[in-house]
């Protein structure tokens, strides 16, 4: 086996999305256009919000990529223009194509609009082949109690495995391109190689306490993700006496040029300009409400 180092550490930074609310993104960043073939990672919140002050992303359209919803404390209602649709409560997680074209919203529910509350989870958008771009929309929603889990031997380390496989379990959720995508809960003095496909670019996100990651085992804190070199295995653990949760996310890059604009990411600016068309004159549809 050959352990994958550290190459470049990046913090993340805040800013506002859709309705006001807050996130916490590494990338895409001033001289990190994106991970291939990862687009974006957003941490949304953690934020506790005041009665009638929870916010969300009304309907807007996307075209060319997925998004990935995974949801820790709170809720989002999802709605889309294809039927697609449900509440993704904590724990949950929701996998959506937009392939040719979606319109949707993710709202927080009447409930916590109504009476606040703390909101935290992740947003992370995948690109897709040029060959899937156009592919038919998609809505995969798995609760907290379908997503595979696993402990160490040790007890000291347990990951839930939205996509891919460890420690013997595999996902539940099918992917257009080779996707690894996993929660790791890390108790003091955790310490683990997890296998990577050598063919995958691949990185650690910490959301919480600091991890030990890469061969040297090097020091990551909240809100700092991690960025791997090559190699087969990737480690991680957390130091006696710390915890730390982490996302551990690979894939196999695409490989291919890339034109993106706000919701629309495609390969040529005319692309881009015919997403801009399709969805101004109806054809990604709109949401139907009661």
């Amino acid at each position: 086996m050959s352990q994958r180092r550290v190459a470049k550490v990046v913090t993340a930074h805040r800013q506002l999305e859709g309705g006001g609310f807050s996130v916490r993104r590494p990338f895409p960043t001033q001289g990190l256009d994106m991970v291939d073939p990862f687009l974006m990672l957003d941490e949304m919140g953690p934020v506790e919000y005041a009665p009638g002050k929870a916010v969300g992303a009304p309907d807007h359209p996307h075209r060319g990529f997925e998004t990935v919803t995974y949801v820790l404390k709170g809720d989002v209602v999802h709605e889309d223009s294809h039927g697609g649709g449900g509440t993704i409560g904590p724990g949950d997680v929701q996998w959506m194509t937009a392939g040719s074209g979606i319109v949707h919203s993710e709202m927080p529910s009447e409930t916590l609009q109504r009476e606040g509350g703390w909101m935290h989870g992740f947003q992370i958008w995948v690109n897709l082949p040029a060959s899937k771009k156009m592919s038919a929309p998609r809505y995969q929603g798995l609760s907290r109690d379908e997503i595979p889990s696993a402990t160490s031997e040790d007890g000291l380390a347990t990951v839930r495995v939205i996509a891919g496989s460890a420690l013997g379990v595999d996902a539940a959720i099918d992917t257009h391109i080779p996707i690894t995508y996993q929660h790791w809960s890390l108790k003091g003095g955790a310490s683990l190689d997890q296998p990577v496909p050598t063919d995958h670019n691949a990185f650690a996100y910490v959301f919480d306490g600091t991890a030990e990651v890469g061969e040297s085992r090097r020091l990551v804190t909240s809100g700092q993700v991690a960025f791997f070199g090559p190699g087969d295995v990737v480690r991680i653990g957390a130091a006696e006496g710390s915890t730390a949760e982490v996302l551990l996310l690979s894939g196999k890059p695409i490989r291919e040029p890339v034109a993106r604009y706000g919701p629309f990411v495609m390969n040529t600016r005319d692309e881009i300009i015919q997403a801009f068309e399709d969805y101004q004159t109806g054809k990604m549809g709109n949401i139907e409400r009661s």
